[in-house]
């Protein structure tokens, strides 16, 4: 049995102008140990999905159906109390700002002694042992020192280590990361990835890597989950992905790669915007923007399905095949052309 298994997820929020489907039927699992990379452009469902997953976002004015099951239990079906222990201790999440996340009043020490606290029977002496020892984890230097100091005296980069040790310091079985590179360099990005792989391995837990940036997803999934209009497009290993891909929407994503060339090389992009999920277009959600849209693409909404040459292979799109398999490998020999 899966850690985590998604079945039909659906999030509609109630506004003045309608019902938004910010998440429309997405599944997928999860197993322990596993990283699975959630990708995507803004507004795709991605944040929202996990959100539910979470049950943090706003009761009111939210519909949510469909199943999360943890362990057995569905998270959309348990009360508050049981649903707050599990948050933090078995499931935790790494939020996109650490700035906005962490409380500017209390010390680093003491918000991650709350959080040992809060789901642990211990005195205050152990709770800070236990910061302490997760803030040397993280590759935080004079950890015993630090313990003590505001998140206002951490680079933004320390403030997001500070915030993967909260997430960790109770060895949850899930840990969601929504974005925890985008505000971060280059390099403190790829210390950040290395970072959360290595402590991944120490700790066994499995990880949602929520993320739109398919780099990311390269050096850190094992399964790719891609999301566009709230629904899933394509869910393949992520080897199978990148070797493979078999969506539109992920061919134009893998275009806008940035690639080593020549300095006057343009990055593809693809054209229009995401859909409204107020309004979405009938049919595929992609077809407005999709160079390869057929008659049935307007018209008939595509089910996730696997490939015949290889199931674990699912994707969500009316082309044959043969066509899928030949546009695929063309877009990346193009790709190969263009990094030469």
């Amino acid at each position: 049995m899966p850690l985590l298994d998604v079945q039909d997820l659906r999030t509609y929020f109630r506004t003045d102008d309608g019902i938004v489907k910010a998440v429309d039927g997405v599944s997928f699992s999860v197993e322990k140990g596993q990283t699975l990379g959630i990708v995507g452009e803004s507004g795709s469902g991605k944040s929202v999905t996990c959100l539910t997953i979470m049950g943090l976002n706003s009761t009111k004015n939210t519909i949510t159906t469909g199943k999360a099951l943890f362990k057995g239990d569905n998270l959309l079906e348990l009360p508050p109390s049981r649903l707050r222990a599990i948050r933090g201790n078995d499931i935790a999440f790494i939020f996109q700002d650490p700035m906005t996340s962490l409380n500017p009043v209390h010390t680093i020490g003491k918000q991650l002694m709350e959080a040992v606290q809060l789901h642990n029977d211990v005195s205050a002496k152990v709770a800070k042992a236990r910061a302490v020892e997760l803030i040397k984890a993280v590759g935080i230097p004079r950890a015993d020192r630090r313990v003590d100091d505001y998140p206002h005296q951490f680079s933004g980069g320390m403030r997001q280590r500070v915030m993967i040790a909260m997430a960790l310091i109770n060895n949850p079985d899930l840990l969601i990361a929504d974005e925890p590179t985008t505000a971060l360099d280059v390099t403190t990005q790829a210390q950040i990835l290395r970072l959360m792989k290595k402590l991944q391995q120490e700790f066994g837990s499995a990880v949602i890597m929520i993320t739109h940036d398919l780099g990311v997803v390269a050096e850190t999934a094992d399964e790719v989950v891609v999301m566009y209009g709230a629904r899933v497009v394509e869910h393949a290993p992520v080897e199978a992905l990148f070797e493979r891909p078999r969506h539109p929407y992920t061919w134009g994503l893998l275009g806008s790669l940035p690639r080593p060339g020549p300095e006057t090389l343009r990055l593809a992009q693809i054209p229009g915007s995401p859909p409204s999920l107020l309004n979405p277009p009938k049919g595929c959600r992609f077809n407005p923007r999709c160079d390869y849209a057929m008659d049935i693409c307007r018209t008939t909404m595509p089910e996730l399905a696997p490939s015949p040459a290889d199931p674990s292979c699912l994707d969500a799109c009316h082309l044959d095949d043969e066509t899928k398999d030949a546009e695929a490998q063309k877009i990346l020999a193009e790709m190969m052309v263009e990094a030469t």
